[in-house]
């Protein structure tokens, strides 16, 4: 199961403890995992209620964060690489938040992702997706031609009848 992203908690919430400079906030709702939070050395110091507080601040940091319009996924323009090869680590990395690519196949049946004209076996695209662990993604299937137009999407469940 993936656990979720930790809310803003309250006291009843989440069970506190200490490891050294950090707080383990463990919360009740075990859709959400343990945070390990480091405070240093003033932890020492400091009451359940404020780790909890500073834990808050931090979720509420985080929440701004993704809330300011200036965060927004940066789209790598048309005709510009959007991945480049890492070479110390022989890897692909993402220059952007948007991939444009296109599905296959080889004469295997294996898969192939194309970004760029660049063929990635299905290891090598999940290596260039790795650093996006924990984030979301949203995937639009459409013909190749199209990939750099937005897509005008209809929202409706095909069970439906129309």
């Amino acid at each position: 199961m993936r656990l979720r992203r930790p809310p803003q908690s309250t006291i009843d919430q989440v069970h506190i403890s200490r490891d050294g400079e950090y707080a383990i906030i463990e919360h009740a709702d075990s859709a959400y995992g343990t945070v390990n939070l480091k405070l240093g050395p003033e932890i020492a110091a400091m009451s359940d209620l404020e780790i909890l507080r500073a834990f808050n601040d931090v979720i509420a940091a985080q929440e701004a964060s993704i809330a300011d319009p200036a965060n927004r996924p940066v789209e790598i323009p048309k005709g510009r690489p959007q991945i480049e090869l890492l070479e110390q680590y022989q890897e692909w990395s993402t220059r952007g938040h948007v991939l444009k690519c296109v599905v296959s196949d080889n004469e295997d049946g294996d898969l192939v992702v194309y970004v760029d004209d660049q063929a990635l076996d299905a290891e090598a695209f999940l290596q260039l997706i790795r650093p996006f662990a924990g984030w979301g993604m949203r995937i639009t299937f459409m013909d190749e031609s199209q990939i750099h137009d937005e897509p005008d999407v209809i929202l409706r469940d095909p069970d439906d009848k129309e």
